[in-house]
């Protein structure tokens, strides 16, 4: 029952599907796999369900028809295999959804795609179209262009990613793993994962030990994470065992399978769910007790005089967070201050700015419209 109340009116869910989930036992794409989630996206299809696969596996893909064993492989090697294997995933979800007559498309992303605001709305306005179509999109990493820098690293992120992109009512990570399993030092891993969570604590984020293993990026740590970050932008989670049959109408219809993560607040404005979840944090802010009392609790821009601390180097416009004095994330916000220019204002009246700087960008360190307070996940309230 607990769930059911979050999945009364799901209309658009993003299903992130692993490397070890869609692989057989020998690393190898499995066509029984790819034909059972082509029957389930395409049930939900029918029922009017809009559905957007994170699919990782081209990497597995082009290993396998290389016939290619090492596993310390360089960006370039791995950009080549990745470039054989895409067209191959592709072509294996096309067959496996041809039967029920639904058309996909391929949509390749790097996370400059989604930090320059014109490019995230462009992608944007193009799941929506694709949507709108009565197509599937199936995402992946572009790995044969992304480089360290603008990698994200993991499938489970750009999926939880994807999902605020696209305001969909639902993420489903799809793992090897029954769910998130209790865990402790004498027994190692439960079989039986943890039923619901409504919120992330220190606890729960010690459960998530597990490795990904010689195929993935990710692991149990990398699904809790994109699960409590779409938690955090108000949307409902759950990480499950990929080759459970019919797993995702169970998950829809409220079947207590893997781990549900209940969102955490209402949904935010698209904007603050950009600024807060998808542009990459450059610096920190360190707020006195006022500040971080005006800003959480009355909704308050942040001014100079509640910067304690400047932790940089950043330049002015970037994604900056906020903590407390005890290092605690609060907030996280874009300033249009750079590091140089905050430390030498920091603690000081609006009024001063001008006379400090010589010059005045605006009153605040971060406009309230530009500041997005984060839920609290401590065990301990304030």
């Amino acid at each position: 029952m607990q769930r059911s109340r979050y999945l009364t009116s799901i209309r658009r869910v993003v299903v992130k599907i692993g490397s070890r989930v869609l692989t057989d036992g020998a690393g190898r794409p499995d066509p029984a796999f790819f034909a059972a989630m082509g029957n389930q996206t395409a049930a939900l299809l029918r029922k009017g369900v809009q559905v957007v696969l994170v699919s990782s596996g081209a990497i597995a893909s082009g290993r396998s028809l290389l016939r290619e064993t090492r596993r310390d492989l360089s960006i370039p090697e791995k950009q080549a295999l990745a470039a054989v294997g895409q067209s191959h995933l592709m072509g294996m979800y096309q067959q496996a959804l041809q039967p029920h007559g639904a058309r996909t498309a391929q949509v390749l992303l790097t996370r400059e795609d989604l930090t320059q605001r014109r490019r995230y709305l462009n992608v944007r306005n193009t799941f929506l179209k694709l949507l709108q179509m009565g197509t599937l999109p199936i995402v992946n990493e572009n790995d044969t262009v992304a480089v360290e820098e603008i990698k994200f690293g993991d499938n489970d992120n750009l999926s939880a990613l994807v999902a605020i992109l696209v305001d969909a009512d639902l993420l489903v990570l799809l793992t090897d793993a029954p769910g998130l399993c209790a865990w402790s030092e004498d027994r190692g891993y439960e079989p039986r994962p943890l039923p619901f969570i409504d919120r992330v604590t220190p606890a729960i984020r010690n459960l998530a030990r597990g490795s990904s293993g010689p195929l993935g990026t990710g692991g149990m740590t990398t699904k809790l994470e994109a699960a409590r970050i779409a938690a955090q932008a108000g949307m409902p989670a759950v990480i499950a065992h990929g080759r459970h049959a019919d797993v995702l109408a169970r998950i829809l219809q409220g079947q207590q399978i893997g781990t549900f993560f209940a969102p955490l607040r209402e949904r935010l404005p698209h904007r603050k769910h950009w600024i807060a979840y998808t542009l990459p944090r450059r610096g920190e802010l360190v707020l006195d007790a006022g500040a971080v009392q005006a800003i959480v609790k009355k909704g308050k821009s942040l001014l100079p005089s509640g910067v304690v601390a400047v932790h940089g180097p950043f330049r002015g416009g970037v994604m900056v967070s906020c903590v407390d004095g005890s290092g605690r994330e609060r907030a996280r916000g874009v300033t249009h201050y750079s590091s140089k220019e905050i430390e030498r204002i920091a603690g000081k009246k609006t009024s001063q700015i001008e006379q400090i700087l010589g010059y005045r960008i605006q009153d605040e360190v971060i406009h309230r419209d530009e500041l997005v307070v984060l839920k609290d996940e401590a065990e301990n309230e304030d």
